[in-house]
């Protein structure tokens, strides 16, 4: 069944880890087995934030250190061999197999996060300027409070609620997911492809590398890569109606703008909240409410409807 939602305040930040984290828990009735965020603060120029985990096997995790390995890289440009460039900022080991590092990157982001995603017993959530992903086993207070989500500060977010029918319990099976390589692009996602493998192959022969068999990561990769040849988002997503088969709702999230589309079935749910300075979505109204005590209009969105909103 699953849950999605999604907010965005218009030209100004708030505390999004705890307002997500209101969300997602009042939606945990459609998805307990796992909860993700993506969050999105405010970028600085040429610096980003990798989240990844590290194998759960003790010992892959025994002396790994995916800095000393990315320092030691090196890359052959013009026929020579240089260093990667990467300059560490800050790094935290937040859980026993999540971590977190901020640095400095000016090269291409397919290159680095290809070396890193190489790397033994690494996985990659997510890099971005302004995005941090996110997620784990357990509800959303379970996972907002192991990793510290409030007060998170920035300016829009989304999440989702599992509930594990096709694939196993686990954080690689948790949504929402990372559009790789692309700089913050994250999508989550309620349906169901009936043309993924076909499209999935399509992109692969585009040269797009998967870290997953969810359906979820193909559109955020998908309109990742049509904004990579020309598109702006809101393009992108009316495109998908047309070229994504299936029964779907997903919410798409980049560093800047936040955007919903339903198939044109519409058969699985959203409700829209919006006024001149935030908008809310999500599966239920009453995960929109938990945010707003007072009265408030809601309405549905309409079959193959695209809407886009910027920060």
């Amino acid at each position: 069944m699953c849950g999605i939602a999604g907010l965005i305040h218009r030209g100004e930040t708030s505390d999004i880890g705890s307002e997500l984290t209101s969300m997602l828990q009042a939606l945990k009735h459609r998805g307990p087995d796992s909860t993700g965020f993506a969050l999105y603060g405010e970028p600085t120029a040429s610096q980003y934030v990798i989240r990844f985990k590290v194998a759960e096997q003790e010992d892959m995790r025994k002396g790994f250190r995916i800095h000393e390995e990315v320092k030691h890289r090196k890359q052959q440009v013009d026929g020579r061999m240089e260093e990667l460039g990467v300059s560490i900022i800050a790094q935290e080991q937040v859980t026993e197999y999540a971590h977190r590092y901020h640095f400095s990157y000016g090269g291409d982001m397919k290159r680095l996060a290809d070396y890193i995603e190489d790397i033994e017993g690494a996985e990659i959530l997510s890099i971005g300027s302004a995005l941090e992903l996110i997620k784990d086993l357990g509800d959303a207070n379970t996972v907002s409070d192991q990793y510290g989500l409030d007060g998170f500060n920035g300016t829009h977010a989304i999440g989702h609620t599992r509930m594990a029918t096709e694939s196993d319990v686990d954080i690689r099976s948790a949504h929402p997911y990372w559009a790789y390589p692309f700089n913050d692009v994250a999508v989550v996602h309620n349906g169901q492809l009936t043309n993924y493998w076909n499209s999935r192959r399509e992109l692969e022969r585009r040269g797009h590398r998967f870290m997953s068999n969810c359906d979820s990561e193909l559109i955020a990769v998908y309109l990742a890569d049509r904004m990579d040849r020309g598109e702006d988002l809101q393009e992108s997503m009316h495109r998908s109606i047309n070229e994504l088969d299936g029964v779907f709702t997903y919410v798409v999230a980049t560093g800047d703008k936040l955007g919903m589309a339903k198939d044109v079935m519409a058969a699985k749910p959203m409700v829209l909240y919006e006024s001149d300075d935030f908008v809310a979505l999500a599966s239920e109204e009453v995960a929109i409410r938990s945010i707003f005590p007072n009265e408030i209009d809601t309405y549905d969105p309409y079959e193959g409807e695209v809407r886009v909103w910027q920060s």
